[in-house]
C-alpha cells in the first residue's frame, strides 16, 4: 500500500519502547495524547521494567496497549516486538516509533504525516528533527545524507518540507508498514547501538526517506549527544554491531560500505580520544572486533521468544 492510497486517513500506530524511566515515559505518553492529530493506537513495549512503569500506564493511560517482555532486550528487541505488534495485531498503515525519552511537540505527528503525504510515491519513512533540552540539534540524531540523490528526489523532499536521507534514528520515526513487511524487523540481537542505523539503511536501500525539519521532538538524554560523549562499556556494542552491519551486506552495497567503514573508524578514534576510561574502550574494541567477526546475530524470532514474545510465522 503506497502513500497515495493511505493519504486520506492512514491508521497510525505509535510504538514507545521503555525500560525503567517512568517519569520520562509519563511525559512522552502525555505528549502523544496531546497531538493535534493523535495516533489511532499507542503501544508501549516494556523491557521488564522494575520501577512501577506498568502500574503508571494502567492507572494514567488506560487506552495504551502494553507489550510486556520478560527480560530486557534493549532498544532493538523492544522495537522489533513493537513494530511486529503494530503491523500484525493493530494493522498499521504507518508506525510512529520512539524511545521513552522522546518528547514530541503537539504537532509532531501532524507534521510527519504532512511531509509523508506531500512527497509522493516511493517514500518508506520520515524522520523528525531531534533537539536537546536547550533547543540545539542533537548531533547523533541528525539523519545521514545519501551518497547520491537524484534531482527528482531532492525536489520531492524539498516540496515535502525536508531533505533526502540515507539513515535515521528511532527518535521519532514514521515508517510505512508495508516497508516493514517487505524488508523486515530490526535485528533484535543488536541490543543497543546501530540497530536503527542498520534497519533504516536496509529499508532505504530500496525506498526513499526524508528528514522533516518541522516535525520536532526533544530527546531528553542525560548529556548532549556528540562524539565527545564517553560510551563506556557500550562501546562493545558499537563495534560488534557495526561489523555485523557491514558483514551482512543487506544495508549497503560494497562501494557505499567502504565509505561508511571509514566514517565508523573516524568516530571510534574520537570516542577513544575523549574517553575517561580508555582501558574499557580498548577492551570493548577487542571484544567487539572478535565477536563481530566470529559471530552473527541470532534470529530475531529466537531473541524475542526468550523474552516471552512470539513473532508471527511470516517473519
Amino acid at each position: 500500500m503506497t502513500n497515495e492510497v493511505i493519504a486520506g486517513h492512514p491508521r497510525v500506530v505509535a510504538v514507545v519502547v521503555t525500560w525503567n524511566r517512568v517519569k520520562l515515559l509519563t511525559e512522552c505518553l502525555t505528549m502523544i495524547g496531546a497531538q493535534t492529530r493523535r495516533p489511532d493506537v499507542v503501544v508501549v513495549v516494556d523491557n521488564a521494567s522494575t520501577d512501577g512503569s506498568l502500574d503508571v500506564i494502567r492507572s494514567h493511560f488506560p487506552d495504551v496497549e502494553v507489550v510486556t517482555l520478560t527480560r530486557n532486550t534493549g532498544g532493538t528487541g523492544g522495537f522489533s516486538a513493537g513494530l511486529a505488534e503494530a503491523v500484525d495485531v493493530h494493522h498499521a498503515d504507518l508506525v510512529w516509533a520512539m524511545d521513552d525519552d522522546t518528547i514530541p511537540s503537539e504537532t509532531t505527528l501532524a507534521q510527519l504525516l504532512a511531509s509523508y503525504t506531500a512527497y509522493g510515491p516511493g517514500l518508506g519513512l520520515v524522520a523528525s528533527r531531534v533537539v536537546w533540552t536547550d533547543g540545539r540539534d542533537q548531533p547523533r540524531n541528525i539523519p545521514r545524507d545519501p551518497v547520491r540523490a537524484s534531482m527528482a528526489n531532492r525536489r520531492a523532499a524539498h516540496a515535502a518540507g525536508g531533505r533526502p536521507i540515507r539513515t535515521a534514528s528511532f527518535v521519532s520515526l514514521l515508517i510505512e508498514a508495508d516497508a516493514i513487511r517487505q524488508f523486515g524487523l530490526p535485528t533484535a540481537d543488536f541490543f543497543i547501538w546501530n540497530d536503527d542505523f542498520e534497519f533504516t539503511a536496509r529499508l532505504l536501500r530500496h525506498r526513499k526517506g526524508i528528514y522533516a525539519h518541522k516535525a520536532v521532538v526533544v530527546h531528553k538524554t542525560v548529556e548532549f549527544g556528540t562524539k565527545l560523549v564517553d560510551p563506556g562499556e557500550r562501546f562493545y556494542h558499537e563495534v560488534r554491531n557495526k561489523i555485523w552491519v557491514f558483514r551482512a551486506g543487506e544495508a549497503f552495497g560494497p562501494i557505499e560500505a567502504g565509505s561508511r567503514v571509514g566514517a565508523a573508524l573516524r568516530n571510534w578514534i574520537l570516542f577513544y580520544c575523549h574517553s575517561r576510561n580508555r582501558s574499557a574502550m580498548r577492551s570493548g574494541l577487542r571484544q567487539g572486533v572478535r565477536d563481530g567477526l566470529r559471530t552473527r546475530p541470532r534470529p530475531t524470532r529466537e531473541v524475542l521468544a526468550e523474552a516471552g514474545y512470539q513473532l508471527a510465522p511470516h517473519w
